[in-house]
């Protein structure tokens, strides 16, 4: 039976480094600097032969609501709220603060499972500190160190004691350990989720337009730039087809990013286009397609993925009648490599344009994921021959003599012939414009490779 636990705890005492340990992946980012972590993350995670959900969460501090700090905390005790049992964790190096002893009687109200873990326990000294954390009342603590995975069979042990009903191996499970997993039944296909990533500039609403597809405040959000950090990826349906969102850290200009984490945050931004089908790039309406909007295009573009461009904040333009005309004509000039990328307007504040977005985002992916048989590309490639043939080079008329397409996701295609290498990058581009028209490849990369055979009488 599966469960869920909630990773707590003050900040930098090793949440991050626990939860990354248990899902087996560097989902988390980990720095020495406290307050790296601000929205929960869910991951699923093994323990010896426990499966469960483990969620990360912000570093637990006194503040005003209304602050930052404030509006972590409150992510942290909805995280409390979903969760079957709580971890909470101390640092065994620093000891225990007042910080521990205040929180410890927020987990004692939560009526929930504890598991009191003493981190970063390596030494015999630290092991020893740990008999300290009796004094919060949570149980014996069980000294471990997250970073060298030092100390998990007493985290084993201390998780089956805290919930022996979710723990415990079914009768039924017994029979089928050796056999395989009633996954899916015989000849039923596993739907797997559309993998979306939104990504923008710094404050473009990232945040806010998740919250507002889940109906819920899962991320944390305000008038701060800069707040998200993690990428996070969150389970999600649409009209009954599973999807899975990724908000990603703001990018800024290269030579404005100095500090470590946000260069940390960034690349994991990129990681995420990177693992994604479809990227929504998300334009302030108030001043669209700026500069790094374009260089984050150029990511987009370079690692092959489809593309959806969102114009958020368009309830505060809605008045101006030629504005989404404008929109469209620049996105023309300016995406020309992925042209004909869907430019969809929303209002993450107020919900308007979102069902039109999740459009999009499938079209687009079945537009990646397009192939075009070998008979139909080489009618288009006689056409384009006889309407256009390429330049001759030298003298010497370059042949093309036949087209296919090696892959998609994102389509690709490769012409052979002779001396293609002396093709010119004009009539390149020419031939994937064509393709784009011809077969109705909008808004997603197209790649050309150029294949000529090597002659066996050439001397080299």
């Amino acid at each position: 039976m599966t469960f869920t636990v909630a990773i707590i705890g003050r900040p930098n005492v090793g949440k991050s480094t626990l939860f990354n340990r248990l899902v087996g992946k560097k989902l988390a980012l980990v720095d020495d600097q406290p307050g790296v972590t601000r929205d929960r993350r869910e991951g699923e995670a093994r323990l010896g032969d426990l499966t469960f959900t483990a969620i990360d969460t912000a570093g637990l501090e006194e503040a005003d609501a209304a602050t930052l700090a404030g509006r972590m905390r409150q992510q942290t005790e909805a995280a409390i709220d979903d969760a079957d049992a709580i971890i909470f964790v101390i640092d065994a190096r620093a000891g225990l603060t007042p910080a521990d002893r205040h929180f410890a009687d927020l987990v004692r109200r939560a009526a929930k499972p504890v598991v009191l873990l003493a981190n970063k326990a390596e030494s015999r000294a630290n092991h020893l500190a740990t008999y300290e954390a009796f004094g919060l009342g949570l149980g014996d603590p069980v000294p471990i160190s997250a970073e060298h995975g030092e100390g998990l069979s007493d985290f084993y042990d201390a998780l089956r004691a805290a919930l022996p009903e979710h723990t415990a191996l079914p009768e039924d499970d017994f029979d089928d350990l050796d056999g395989d997993r009633p996954d899916a039944e015989d000849g039923e296909d596993v739907v797997r989720p559309l993998r979306i990533a939104i990504v923008g500039r710094p404050n473009a609403g990232k945040s806010t337009l998740i919250n507002r597809f889940l109906g819920e405040d899962r991320l944390l959000t305000g008038p701060e730039a800069g707040i998200t950090r993690d990428s996070i990826g969150i389970e999600w349906a649409w009209r009954g087809r599973p999807v899975k969102l990724f908000d990603t850290a703001g990018m800024r200009k290269r030579a404005k990013v100095e500090d470590k984490l946000e260069k940390l945050s960034v690349a994991d931004g990129l990681r995420a286009v990177r693992f994604a089908e479809v990227v929504v790039l998300l334009l302030d309406a108030t001043i669209p397609f700026e500069k790094q909007d374009m260089a984050i295009l150029s990511v987009v573009e370079k690692e092959g993925r489809a593309l959806v461009v969102a114009v958020n904040k368009w309830d505060l333009v809605a008045g101006d009648s030629g504005r989404f005309k404008k929109l469209v004509e620049d996105s023309e000039r300016l995406l020309s490599n992925v042209k004909g990328a869907r430019i969809v307007p929303v209002s993450a504040l107020t919900g308007d344009g979102l069902d039109k977005l999740m459009e999009a985002c499938f079209s687009a992916s079945e537009t990646w994921s397009k192939r075009v048989s070998t008979s139909q590309l080489n009618k288009w490639l006689s056409r384009i021959l006889e309407n256009h043939p390429p330049p001759a080079v030298s003298g010497r008329r370059i042949k093309i003599r036949y087209a296919t397409q090696v892959k998609a996701r994102p389509p690709h295609f490769a012409l052979f012939g002779n001396q293609l290498d002396a093709l010119p990058d004009s009539y390149v581009r020419y031939l994937v414009n064509s393709l784009r028209e011809t077969f109705d490849l909008p808004g997603t990369p197209i790649r050309m490779s150029l294949r000529t055979p090597e002659n066996p009488y050439d001397k080299k």
